[in-house]
């Protein structure tokens, strides 16, 4: 059923390489406190599986990739909103009784059902991978996890998305329903300071709101992980690049947990120099 497996370029297979070697360092240290009970979060899990598009090979994906990772998570939480791919989720996870398959859409399911049995005082601690295709999770989501300071999360922001939806060369074209989606995602509506900067225009006859780089844009969105979701630590994300040099999306990583900044901020330098990703 390819339709249901998705066709992946190397830049998700990097993705899911920073993912694997994060979560086996996670799982290692957590392992070593037996007081605390640490769970896998994955908000859009998919199918388990993906192919690439270079090899045309299997490629494991996050839900089969936390799975196998040791030391094991004391418990999964799988969500996914297509039923024919939660029958994958649960054919990979057949016989491991701690694993939670949730249908339904992530920013329900994680506010609801998820969050509450990973709070700091129950010495619980969560690892959460949120990898959306688009405009998502909604804020909602990211500044919860921030407040519990008990929740780690990876999340892509999906800029190609957002500049071919939202963040229009000029702030006057953008629709008010693509404004709106954009408000849920970023929290508020100060993504467009961020975003759009008053320029002169070429006969200096009136001032014009035009798009910045999306390095500033990703800069933005860092500083409201720190300031308004209470991360306390939020390495610069990674630009995610086609050959052309094009950025697809960027990768945030935001924690409580120094030894966990410290980690990912190495495996961020090994991939941002691995001669695929090309800087920022």
């Amino acid at each position: 059923m390819p339709s249901l497996i998705d066709d992946v370029g190397y830049w998700t297979e990097i993705k899911l390489k920073i993912l694997k070697e994060y979560a086996a360092a996670y799982a290692k240290i957590l392992s070593k406190r037996p007081h605390l009970h640490f769970v896998y979060i994955d908000a859009f899990a998919g199918a388990g599986v993906h192919v690439s598009k270079s090899s045309g090979e299997v490629v494991k994906g996050s839900p089969l990739i936390a799975l196998e990772t040791k030391p094991y998570f004391s418990h999964y939480f799988f969500i996914e909103r297509n039923k024919k791919r939660i029958k994958f989720l649960q054919e990979i996870a057949a016989g491991r009784k701690n694993v939670t398959i949730l249908h339904g859409n992530c920013n329900e399911e994680l506010l609801s059902k998820v969050f509450p049995q990973c709070q700091y005082k129950d010495y619980r601690r969560a690892l959460c991978f949120l990898d959306p295709y688009g405009l998502n999770p909604n804020w909602e989501v990211v500044e919860t996890a921030g407040k519990m300071k008990s929740v780690e999360i990876f999340l892509t922001f999906m800029i190609v998305g957002a500049n071919r939806n939202v963040l229009l060369s000029k702030y006057s074209r953008i629709s008010a329903r693509q404004r709106a989606r954009m408000n849920t995602f970023w929290g508020d509506p100060s993504w467009q300071e961020a975003a759009y900067k008053e320029q002169r225009s070429l006969f200096h006859d009136m001032d014009k709101l035009l798009k910045q780089p999306n390095i500033e844009i990703a800069n933005a969105y860092k500083k409201r992980l720190l300031e308004v979701a209470g991360f306390k630590y939020v390495p610069d994300p990674i630009p995610m690049k086609t050959t052309t040099g094009s950025v697809m999306y960027y990768l945030f990583f935001a924690t409580h947990n120094e030894i966990g900044a410290k980690i990912i901020r190495s495996i961020f330098k090994k991939y941002r120099t691995a001669g695929i990703i090309y800087g920022n």
